[in-house]
């Protein structure tokens, strides 16, 4: 790296101290990275002496509801399951027993869901990333975020506007998602936007134009995920090509050394070695029907949790069904076992009689129809981390803890 690309860090860096809120800045610094840290180092003690099994973070989908139709998307269309409050506070509740102070919030569209922001108003000690798509991220809500400071929204932008409203199903997405970005630029909102990488938006998309588009916006940090078709319309042509995740890795290195916002990816480790968060026990997920999953887009389930999700911490630390889900995806790849062998998982689902966790109730011969597509597994092309930064960042918390052998 050269000098410029430092000072450009260092920039990216105190990007916060001049544009979010005092209150904002106060809860990312106390509850997400102090408190994150702790609960990274309890997970690790956890995994390192053979205690029972928790995760270090949860993810939680709390509806199925939403305002758009997006191709590709596991959530049910038109499903009305929902955890109940009780349910979602229980988890957040369990969650911090373990020292996880961490939570993704999912839908759907989460902001479609009553009492939520009072929910995790009265949970002051902990710190949610919202999946969003913008389209409700209104002035009077964003104020009301500023307030509360232990939310940073993660919006989603598919495409620019041909490719939205062709990818969401409703005319003017980008227009509305940008009114979203603006809203929380203004309230001082320490913020993201994430984007699913696909042929069809990858050249929109994977530039230097998108990230500066971004950062200019207000966003502080840019999320890039890899595309996996799965659900009612799953669009697998839509998938990347193998020399397409490998132009995307190269992207993120070579942009990460003085991009002007924080690019996240949750893929590859220090060195470029891929990564499964869930089969190393980072993360698990929660459905809307109260369902403990292995990750988001896998949803086939053997546990449920109860009404108030008293039942969580058993649940993860007696799972068979999750602890071999982790194995049998470590054992077959260090990337996404749902792209790279959809058969050989079929079969442990089968297996396991494990039942779908959806409305469709179409997942068992959704995953028997899916094809093997490239995965983020590049074995002999790895490609490590430039930046000293994302190379530390990278080295602490992507190592697999064990997974790998």
């Amino acid at each position: 790296m050269t000098l410029h690309d430092y000072i450009a860090t260092f920039r990216c860096a105190l990007r916060p101290l001049g544009e979010c809120s005092p209150r904002v800045l106060w809860k990312l610094g106390y509850n997400f990275c102090w408190r994150n840290l702790w609960g990274m180092a309890a997970f690790e003690r956890r995994m390192a002496k053979d205690e029972p099994f928790f995760p270090a973070f949860v993810m939680i989908s709390i509806t199925e509801r939403c305002n758009l139709h997006c191709s590709g998307c596991w959530v049910s269309a038109g499903g009305q399951h929902s955890l109940s409050l009780e349910q979602i506070d229980g988890i957040i509740r369990e969650g911090k027993k373990h020292g996880s102070y961490f939570f993704g919030i999912l839908g759907g569209e989460p902001l479609l869901y009553k009492g939520l922001l009072g929910l995790l108003e009265r949970h002051a000690d902990a710190y949610f990333q919202l999946f969003t798509n913008g389209h409700f991220l209104s002035a009077e809500v964003a104020e009301r975020l500023r307030r509360m400071g232990n939310v940073t929204p993660l919006i989603s932008v598919e495409g620019l506007e041909e490719e939205s409203d062709r990818r969401r199903g409703r005319k003017e997405v980008y227009a509305h998602t940008l009114n979203g970005v603006a809203a929380c630029r203004e309230a001082g909102l320490f913020f993201g936007v994430a984007a699913s990488i696909c042929r069809s938006n990858f050249n929109d998309l994977v530039n230097r134009r998108h990230i500066e588009r971004m950062a200019a916006a207000g966003a502080h940090y840019l999320w890039y995920y890899i595309y996996r078709p799965v659900g009612a319309e799953p669009h697998p042509e839509n998938a990347l090509t193998k020399e397409q995740i490998r132009d995307l890795r190269q992207f993120l290195v070579e942009q990460r050394k003085d991009a002007p916002l924080f690019l996240i990816d949750t893929y590859w480790d220090d060195k470029g070695q891929a990564i499964c968060p869930a089969a190393t026990g980072m993360s698990h997920h929660i459905s809307p029907t109260g369902a403990v999953e292995f990750c988001p887009p896998l949803q086939m389930a053997k546990e449920q949790i109860n009404a108030d999700a008293s039942n969580l911490t058993a649940i993860f630390a007696q799972s068979s069904y999750l602890a071999g889900l982790r194995q049998l995806t470590a054992k077959t790849s260090r990337g996404c076992i749902l792209l790279e062998d959809p058969e050989k998982l079929a079969h442990f689902v089968d297996d396991w009689q494990a039942e779908d966790s959806t409305s469709r109730a179409t997942v068992r011969q959704e995953l028997a129809a899916m094809r093997r597509l490239p995965g983020h597994d590049m074995r002999e092309e790895a490609i490590p981390e430039q930046s000293p930064f994302y190379r530390l960042l990278k080295k602490r918390y992507f190592f697999g803890f064990g997974a790998y052998g």
